[in-house]
């Protein structure tokens, strides 16, 4: 990869991030990312931060946050018993601290054939592209190791998270790279090397990881259930589904010929009860995928194509 300036710029050169639109993404974009209004604040707020990390573990311990007062255990240190909760309750009560302890972020990219599709500003490919390197840039930002996955159309590729921009622009050049080999003839799923990949993830994720996951989350919502499962029950998850309006809403009314590379379908969008049928479809398929993951303790939240607002969404 070409060499990058990476070292933080002035406030007039910050980029304001705006939508990256298009069939494809450049790693000039993605790099330029860290310098959005988003990331300099978070970076600005960070400035002063222990370098160790600055997400709280669920880990509870000897630390610098205090937790919660409960009853004294055999073995705790007797330097942390709260005497005003003890004289009070007459029994032993110990302040209980949480450890502040740097939690790894690992960025999951969808950039195989159904997300070579888009309608409206850009590609689902493209924004999710984006939606990575806003996720990874941030994360670095709050001073976590950051690493990434690209599911594509090969292996896969997996950059382990590290506490460095240049890890983060090599994570976003492969990004790139998996984004540019896209084309019209990706359109056949490959599900058996979509599920080899997230295998591959699982058996490098160990447990107490902070996981984005950037898809349109297809074929279906049981796959998604049955393959993150297991990565889920021991990792913060969050799963951002990317959408174009097109697929929620058929366009205005007229005859319109579909194809899927082997067979054409011709249809009248101006059929009313076609198209609620169609949107409720979409809907349907949205609620039964929002299920299986939230059920498995995954947060869930989607984003458009057309969508303005990327970098102000709560999936983050």
């Amino acid at each position: 990869m070409p060499k990058t300036e990476l070292e933080p710029q002035t406030p007039d050169t910050l980029v304001s991030g705006a939508l990256l639109t298009g069939a494809y993404v450049d790693i000039a974009d993605l790099l330029r990312l860290r310098f959005s209004n988003m990331a300099s604040k978070l970076r600005r707020h960070q400035a002063n931060a222990n370098q160790n990390g600055t997400r709280l573990s669920k880990l509870r311990g000897r630390g610098v946050d205090f937790a919660e007062v409960r009853s004294y255990q055999p073995g705790d240190d007797i330097r942390t018993i709260d005497w005003r909760v003890t004289a009070r309750k007459n029994a032993p009560h110990t302040k209980v601290f949480r450890e502040e302890k740097e939690r790894p972020t690992l960025v999951i990219v969808d950039q195989t054939h159904t997300m070579f599709f888009g309608s409206q500003v850009r590609l689902k490919s493209v924004a999710a592209a984006q939606a990575s390197a806003i996720a990874a840039w941030n994360a670095l930002a709050q001073n976590d190791r950051v690493g990434g996955f690209v599911m594509n159309l090969g292996t896969g590729s997996l950059h382990p998270p590290k506490h460095s921009a240049t890890a983060v622009a090599r994570f976003m050049s492969a990004v790139a790279t998996s984004n540019a080999a896209l084309n019209r003839s990706c359109y056949r799923p490959n599900v058996d090397q979509l599920a080899a990949q997230l295998k591959s993830v699982r058996r490098n994720v160990r447990s107490n990881y902070r996981i984005y996951i950037i898809s349109d989350f297809l074929p279906s919502a049981d796959f998604w259930q049955d393959s993150l499962r297991s990565l889920a029950q021991r990792n913060d998850v969050t799963a951002l589904r990317i959408y174009d309006p097109l697929e929620r809403e058929l366009p205005q009314d007229d005859f319109y010929t579909v194809t899927d590379g082997s067979e054409q379908q011709r249809f009248d969008a101006s059929n009313a009860q076609l198209r609620t049928q169609y949107q409720q479809r979409f809907d349907s398929w949205g609620d039964e995928l929002k299920q299986a993951l939230t059920s498995n303790g995954i947060r869930y939240a989607t984003l458009a194509t057309n969508n303005p607002d990327l970098q102000t969404q709560a999936w983050l």
